[in-house]
């Protein structure tokens, strides 16, 4: 079938794919200090190996996110197209701390506040805010309604696009077409053969043809053909891993939305967020992926699957066009604040769910201690995100100069 796209040849090879991914995630953090802040994962992780015992309370033993800043939320929809606001990527997830997840949350939005050149009083605040939401998600007494009332412009715009959106922008601005291909080009390269082999294999397996048709609505025993396939030059931090899309037919004649069906498959590799000890995981990267998906986003669990493909670990799920990614850049200082605050109690009810009553009520007084007159927020976490904040300046700024002097930036 021809392509209306960039000749192959114009395009990276399969073996020179690697090198070339780095220096584009390496371009992507040097962007600005909140992109750094969301490629750099394992900076945060660094800084908490080099905490005092003890310096953080311990969370009940729960499915966190692993890497919740704000460009892993965003809208998600379930397979009847309810639609709201989850964790989105769920990489990094282990049983851990959900201290973590505050921190990390907090960082991210306290990293967009200086980007948008808001007052240093107004980060004071937004982890007031930030503590507030997360805190009324464990509060059975508290209600939310003035949270969702009050929800930012950024989550006010998403969401009414995420409700409208069908196969048409999903294929326009995936693959920019409506015709039954992946165009090859800037975000799309080409395969190897044994990568074209191995998809169509994978795709050939009942387990994941189901995961198209249920879905689709095909039936159990509706026929699957993978139509084509691409390397998907995708993401941040994860750039330089196995990342595929994959354009499915359910039951043949390719009708527009109907029957195609957009595939991701992702690359799982270990998680870089500590997990607690002797609690019990899937070993394999991809079932653990999936896993924590059920727990803190279960309408994306539910349409995420664990494979093999190329001897390693890989998530596959389907795409939906209410899938959308929730972008926060520029912010007022309303808008910091009402971010804040919904954010963290998105994050808050996806760990809530997990627990108990008690675990809840325990978790809940345990964030209301060690208050100070000044900071309506724990200490541990203003503490945190001051460190944080000036230890990743520094290593976005050194980021960059490494980078200028490898001639990527000018």
């Amino acid at each position: 079938m021809a392509r209306k796209n960039i000749t192959r040849n114009k395009l990276p090879k399969p073996d020179v794919r690697q090198a070339l991914l780095i220096t584009r995630r390496n371009a992507r953090m040097a962007r600005s200090a909140h992109a750094y802040v969301r490629g750099n994962t394992s900076k945060f992780y660094e800084w908490l190996d080099g905490m005092e015992s003890h310096a953080l309370p311990e969370g009940p033993a729960i499915w966190i996110c692993g890497d919740c800043h704000t460009g892993n939320l965003g809208p998600v929809a379930d397979a009847e197209g309810r639609v709201e606001i989850l964790i989105r990527d769920l990489d990094q997830t282990v049983i851990g701390n959900p201290a973590h997840d505050l921190i990390r949350l907090g960082l991210s939005l306290a990293t967009a506040a200086r980007g948008s050149n808001l007052p240093g009083l107004t980060t004071v605040h937004m982890m007031e805010a930030l503590a507030d939401g997360y805190e009324r998600a464990f509060d059975e007494a508290a209600g939310d309604a003035d949270i969702h009332a009050g929800k930012p412009e950024a989550v006010r715009v998403v969401m009414k696009e995420a409700v409208r959106r069908s196969w048409r922008h999903l294929a326009e601005e995936r693959i920019e077409d409506l015709e039954p291909t992946i165009p090859l080009g800037p975000r799309f390269w080409p395969l190897a053969k044994r990568e074209r082999r191995e998809i169509e294999a994978l795709f050939g397996k009942e387990s994941l043809a189901e995961l198209a048709t249920v879905l689709r609505g095909g039936g159990e025993d509706a026929d699957v053909e993978v139509l084509d396939a691409a390397y998907w030059v995708k993401g941040c931090s994860s750039l330089g891993r196995l990342r595929y899309a994959v354009l499915l037919d359910i039951d043949g004649a390719a009708v527009e939305g109907d029957d195609l069906c957009l595939i991701d498959i992702k690359e799982a590799a270990q998680a870089a967020a500590p997990r607690y000890p002797r609690v019990r995981m899937p070993r394999d990267n991809a079932e653990r992926v999936v896993e924590g998906a059920r727990h803190l986003s279960p309408s994306l669990g539910e349409r995420m699957r664990a494979a093999r493909l190329l001897d390693r670990a890989v998530v596959i799920r389907e795409l939906l066009p209410q899938d959308m990614k929730l972008t926060i850049e520029q912010l007022t200082q309303d808008e910091a604040m009402k971010a804040a605050r919904f954010l963290a109690l998105v994050v808050g009810k996806a760990h809530a769910r997990q627990m108990d009553s008690g675990e809840r009520a325990a978790w809940l007084a345990e964030l209301r201690r060690n208050r100070s007159k000044t900071l309506d927020a724990p200490g541990w976490l203003w503490k945190s995100i001051l460190e944080l904040v000036s230890s990743h300046a520094v290593g976005y700024l050194e980021h960059c100069r490494r980078y200028a002097t490898e001639g990527g930036i000018k």
